[in-house]
């Protein structure tokens, strides 16, 4: 019968413990797992974190080339043949056309970027647009379609 006195682990379960510099009788002496001479087989070794043992560090693989601005300004994108799409669906109409309009319908996907009108496809219904800015191309467009734009 198995009582807790006589219950003994499982064969392989249970690993001795690496007992270093001890003397060479214990397998690990002279060296204690350490290798040959070098800065890690020493006491108090130590080198910083991105140090790759020689090979050329990632900070010097790395191209570097260009410059980015920090001052640009990144727009939404929205073509007068989007608008187009979206006044044969809703009647645009009757109200002016701004960011808060175009998040509404999925045509822009945040209010934090300014966006902007450009001049790509056919428009031939009359809008009135508050825009942030805006091609010169679609600007014709728009007004030559009976509508308003006003840069804000």
């Amino acid at each position: 019968m198995n009582y807790l006195g006589n219950l003994k682990y499982a064969e392989g379960s249970r690993k001795k413990t690496k007992r270093i510099g001890r003397g060479e009788g214990s397998g690990h002496g002279g060296t204690s797992t350490k290798g040959m001479n070098g800065q890690m087989s020493r006491s108090g070794a130590n080198y910083k974190a991105w140090f790759e043992g020689g090979q050329m560090p990632l900070q010097r693989r790395i191209p570097k080339f260009g410059f980015t601005s920090p001052f640009k300004t990144e727009f939404e994108l929205v073509n007068v043949a989007k608008l187009q799409l979206l006044s044969e669906k809703v009647d645009l109409s009757k109200i002016t056309i701004t960011n808060l309009v175009l998040k509404q319908y999925g045509l822009i996907k945040t209010l934090k970027k300014p966006f902007k009108v450009l001049g790509e496809g056919e428009l031939k219904s009359k809008l009135n647009i508050e825009a942030n800015a805006c091609s010169e191309n679609a600007k014709q467009k728009i007004e030559a379609a009976g509508g308003t734009l006003k840069i804000v």
